[in-house]
């Protein structure tokens, strides 16, 4: 009988530790001087615009990509090696988040953003940008002043972030630097 009391015990306590879904996220990483793009392998603090983080299973640290773009592209493509568990993007609307410096630590999942889609402001890399906020106040003025569409991650089309993206050249083929002016 006791034997039995002792198995069930075990048993309960294993049922506790059943695999809850939102304790096993990963959070958001602080962006530093060291972080790399995962296409670029460039330094993201030295590029303007909205950057993020995709959180791959099995693996311990994030990749970066210096444009948000990127990241949900990466995020469509069939070809990671690894699930992805979460993807973070940068608050273009938190307090001290600006073109230039969009900030180290204002992260929010990317299902939970809403996308600026089709601005004229240009991403850090120079292709057209997915502009994240968390507040649709927020997201409003940017369209106001910049064009472009609000947009959740599901309304994203799969032709807004896989389609190449053609660059404008000068008459000795240097390509001509992005529309990156931006005092949000």
């Amino acid at each position: 009988m006791r034997t039995k009391a002792a198995l069930l015990a075990a048993l309960l306590a294993l049922a506790g530790c059943s695999d809850d879904t939102t304790a096993s996220i990963p959070r958001a990483v602080t962006m530093t001087e060291q972080a790399l793009g995962h296409y670029c392998q460039m330094n993201l603090t030295e590029h303007p615009g909205p950057k993020a983080q995709v959180h791959l299973d099995g693996l311990p640290q994030p990749l970066f990509f210096s444009q948000v773009r990127d990241a949900i592209a990466y995020q469509r493509m069939p070809e990671q090696s690894h699930a992805i568990r979460i993807v973070y993007v940068s608050d273009m609307g938190a307090p001290s988040a600006s073109w230039e410096q969009p900030g180290i630590d204002n992260w929010i999942p990317a299902d939970k953003a809403l996308f600026v889609v089709g601005s004229r402001i240009a991403g850090g890399m120079g292709a057209p940008e997915l502009v994240p906020f968390s507040a649709r106040p927020k997201a409003e003025a940017f369209v106001a002043e910049n064009g472009g569409e609000i947009r959740d991650l599901t309304q994203i089309k799969d032709e807004d972030v896989l389609t190449p993206v053609e660059f404008a050249t000068d008459a000795e083929g240097n390509f001509l630097a992005p529309d990156t002016e931006q005092d949000h």
